[in-house]
């Protein structure tokens, strides 16, 4: 530094301008000391960072609350700290993998305003060795004896990523809910995302930033506000403000997963370990299964919702969907457009659906009964159109109907653009206006997640709030949809492109079981339109993604056209003991291996987007000194999802866990396996 730059610092600091480096006050590492928080104070401004085995993940980024009343970020000063650890391991009454281990450090930090309204915030740090979660717990400040509510405009929370990356993101605030292709990027140009936001830097890194817990409070989008800063952004609410709370109470987990493969995002449990265990008791009600239904032709506009001559949901064709469920095994059979609402324009007003009564050509109560006759159980549906107040009314004697006929799983829906969820607090009321994040409504799909479980039944929600991990608190909450399913597909407009799944696997999956309902074999939707899909591929999604409900989307009679490929449909499981990502990269290919809970088979799923791939895969995932029977059910010498879409093969043959495969992927194609030990097999 030359002497006049020396003059001017040291005129700058006699004029109290230049400020002192920001100071450390608080540090923590995970267990295996791989990665490390720091929280600093600059000026009272308060901010942390993440490092990974010495290198920096999150540069210095803010932490605050912009409060109705002021903000809670400047004039902090640390009044208490202190350390916890704990390690546990937990079994999961369903889920990718039975048992789970929960194994972090705990930081709690007490900052307090010295000036103004003196309050008081913890901000409370859990470290894994695969990722971060935090978040504010603000309690009962002693200097408030008016018992307010707290309102919370917005949150200042940063995460500023260190090295040069790119990201895998879908727009927030946008029309379509969650139901966007995923666009890849420089980080640097992303606008306004959703969460699970992917990240992969520049070295070869992998981040995902997502939220858990999300409960009575807003939803969390992501807001680029500089070069690689992204800002929190809380989805808006009607009165004005995001979120109203009373204290104490504590925020959402803001989280960060973190790992060299990107097959480690999808392996970890951190959104899963951040949230509370079950309150419900024993679960043995909830049952993951795969199903049918009446719904697939009602998208390709062979039948109707409406009642009429083409309606979809009678009496005899549902009976058909039951025979056929119970002819190969399946334990449920969907049907929608069961109940009186759905003539007219549905879409523009749900006011008129009745959740309590079926049409005159549906008889309900001798379906319930002969589903039972056949070992076969109705999944109800609850089409909402976005009226939510109006549904919530008929809550309790919906579901009433519904366990007495031993309907014990529904599907919701909320179809509407986003923002214009229907909120009426009084009958004859207002009707306001929310988003399909917003914390009224993140309240009303845990008040029919709770509601549901009193009558012993499972909730699938489509149109959803984002999922969070709440799975493991209501293990009722079963699945979601959340992003763009088969449905699109049958639309083509445009459908689903072959790097799709490979993309959901890392994005949208990081959140937890999608309700895809894969497996259209016929690999056509609406009017000829064409699945960008192999037929080996469609197996392979029951695999590749997770959903402990999982649909046979296609009509009956093509699946009875594709027999050879159909017997992998009705033979893979939804509900497994391990789960491990054995290959992948995001939105090029995936390749996924799992266990069965209730047998000794393993389950491999590979697929890949446009470009066709020889991936080699190393069985070692087996018992070492069995011998597996493998199936293969792989793509055709000469498949390709354009020229040769239903070339297909099935093969057999005796492996180890000292072999190697060699998958041969065709262009937007797929593989599926099932490996049963050799000494099973033979029975």
């Amino acid at each position: 530094m030359n002497t006049r730059c020396v003059m001017l610092v040291l005129a700058l600091a006699g004029a109290g301008i230049v400020r002192a480096a920001p100071e450390s006050v608080a540090t923590l590492a995970s267990p295996g000391k791989v990665l490390a928080v720091t929280l600093e104070l600059d000026d009272g401004r308060l901010a942390y960072r993440i490092d990974r085995l010495g290198e920096p993940v999150i540069a210095p980024s803010r932490l605050g609350l912009l409060l109705r009343d002021g903000r809670f970020e400047r004039n902090l000063a640390l009044t208490a700290q202190s350390t916890s650890m704990r390690d546990e391991t937990w079994e999961q009454p369903w889920g990718e993998s039975r048992f789970v281990r929960n194994h972090y450090n705990e930081l709690r930090a007490t900052f307090t305003e010295t000036t103004l309204h003196k309050r008081s915030v913890d901000v409370v740090f859990r470290l894994f060795d695969d990722g971060v979660g935090f978040r504010y717990e603000f309690p009962k400040q002693p200097q408030d004896s008016s018992g307010a509510d707290v309102l919370i405009d917005d949150e200042l929370t940063e995460f500023a990523i260190a090295a040069p990356a790119e990201a895998w993101w879908i727009p927030a605030g946008e029309w379509n809910r969650y139901e966007y292709l995923y666009t890849r990027t420089p980080l640097a140009e992303v606008g306004q995302a959703h969460t699970p936001l992917t990240i992969r830097t520049r070295d070869g890194l992998h981040i995902a930033l997502h939220e858990a817990a999300l409960v009575d409070y807003a939803a969390m989008w992501l807001r680029r506000v500089d070069g690689q800063r992204l800002k929190v952004q809380l989805a808006p609410g009607a009165e004005g403000w995001s979120v109203r709370r009373s204290a104490p109470f504590h925020t959402p987990w803001r989280t960060l997963q973190i790992d060299d493969r990107a097959g480690g995002l999808v392996e970890s449990n951190l959104i899963l370990n951040l949230n509370e265990p079950s309150v419900l008791g024993d679960v043995s009600w909830v049952k993951p299964a795969k199903y049918v239904g009446v719904w697939w032709e009602l998208h390709l506009e062979d039948s109707t919702w409406a009642t009429g001559p083409k309606h979809g949901a009678t009496t005899a064709n549902t009976k058909r969907y039951i025979d056929f469920a119970a002819r190969h095994g399946f334990r449920g059979v969907l049907v929608e457009g069961w109940n009186p609402g759905w003539d007219g324009d549905w879409f523009s007003n749900g006011w008129n659906f009745d959740f309590t009564r079926a049409t005159p050509d549906f008889d309900i109560e001798e379906l319930a009964a002969y589903a039972k006759r056949h070992g076969v159980h109705l999944i109800g549906h609850h089409e909402t159109a976005c009226a939510v107040s109006h549904y919530e009314r008929q809550l309790d004697a919906a579901f009433a109907l519904y366990a007495r006929l031993g309907i014990d799983q529904v599907k919701t829906g909320y179809v509407c653009d986003a923002g214009q969820i229907e909120r009426q607090d009084t009958p004859g009321g207002p009707v306001l206006r929310e988003w399909h994040d917003g914390q009224w409504n993140v309240r009303h799909h845990l008040r029919v997640v709770q509601a549901a479980a009193k009558h012993r039944i499972a909730i699938n929600a489509h149109e959803p709030v984002k999922d969070t991990g709440l799975r493991r608190t209501y293990p009722n909450w079963i699945a979601r949809e959340g992003a763009r399913g088969m449905e699109y597909n049958a639309w083509g407009q445009p459908p689903n492109p072959p790097e799709h799944e490979a993309n959901l696997v890392f994005t949208r999956m990081l959140a937890g079981p999608m309700d895809f309902t894969p497996g259209v074999l016929s690999l056509t939707g609406r009017g000829g339109a064409r699945i960008e899909s192999t037929l080996a591929k469609q197996l392979a999604n029951y695999v590749v993604l997770y959903s402990p409900i999982q649909m046979a989307a296609d009509l009956p009679h093509n699946y009875e056209r594709h027999m050879d490929a159909f017997r992998f449909i009705v033979d893979v499981p939804v509900d497994w003991a391990q789960t491990r990502v054995l290959d992948g990269a995001i939105g090029d290919f995936v390749t996924v291996a799992r266990k069965d809970r209730n047998s000794e088979d393993w389950y491999l799923g590979s697929v890949t987007d446009e470009h066709g791939r020889v991936l080699p895969v190393p069985l070692s995932f087996l018992d070492a000194g069995r011998r597996y029977v493998a199936q293969i059910y792989r793509d055709g010498d000469d498949a390709h999802w354009k020229t040769a879409p239903f070339a297909f093969a099935v093969e057999t043959r005796e492996v180890t866990s000292a072999d190697t495969l060699q998958l041969r992927l065709a262009a937007g194609g797929g593989q599926a396996i099932r490996f049963t030990p050799a000494d099973l097999a033979a029975r």
